[in-house]
């Protein structure tokens, strides 16, 4: 189902026959770096991975995480999208892109757009994200949509401190 779109950019909801797509995505070295390693392995492991993450995100909050495609040729580009984790009480601006695609303007046209979704459309008041405190890059782009660095947080059930960016209306 197609959420949104921008100039260049279609974002819909992920579905089974992207399976290749994101077992390409989480297993990137700068994933498994910034976000963390998901197990994700075989075709089998992304299609469990996009069942029982972004899909049941879908069904119970009626957002999450979107497939990233190029309006052009619908080529899949990244991840971006909002996550609703136990362990934030506010919903969490995410995005991931392969590194062909990265430096290019699309992280920050699908993550200003989700923004704008989530206020317009959702009509959320606060949102924030996180990042690896190393991850400069995407705390730029996060700054560069009028988000704004509020600290560091350590997650329930993690070793390690995240930054924490919040944006309200």
């Amino acid at each position: 189902m197609k959420v949104l779109q921008t100039e260049r950019l279609v974002l819909r909801w992920l579905a089974d026959a992207d399976a290749a797509f994101i077992l390409e995505l989480v297993n990137d070295p700068d994933w498994l770096r910034y976000i963390g390693d998901k197990g994700v392995r075989t075709l089998d492991d992304a299609l469990n991975y996009i069942r029982t993450g972004p899909a049941a995100m879908y069904a119970r909050h009626g957002h999450g995480l979107y497939l990233v495609e190029l309006k052009g040729d619908a080529a899949p580009i990244g991840i971006c999208g909002l996550i609703k984790r136990d362990t934030l009480a506010d919903v969490d601006l995410g995005f991931a892109f392969l590194p062909r695609y990265r430096g290019l303007g699309y992280a920050r046209e699908a993550a200003a757009a989700t923004l704008a979704y989530a206020r317009g459309t959702l009509g959320l008041g606060r949102i924030v994200a996180i990042t690896s405190p190393d991850n400069a890059a995407s705390g730029r782009l996060l700054e560069s949509i009028g988000m704004r660095l509020e600290g560091l947080v350590r997650l329930a059930g993690s070793d390690h401190d995240v930054r924490l960016f919040a944006s309200s209306v």
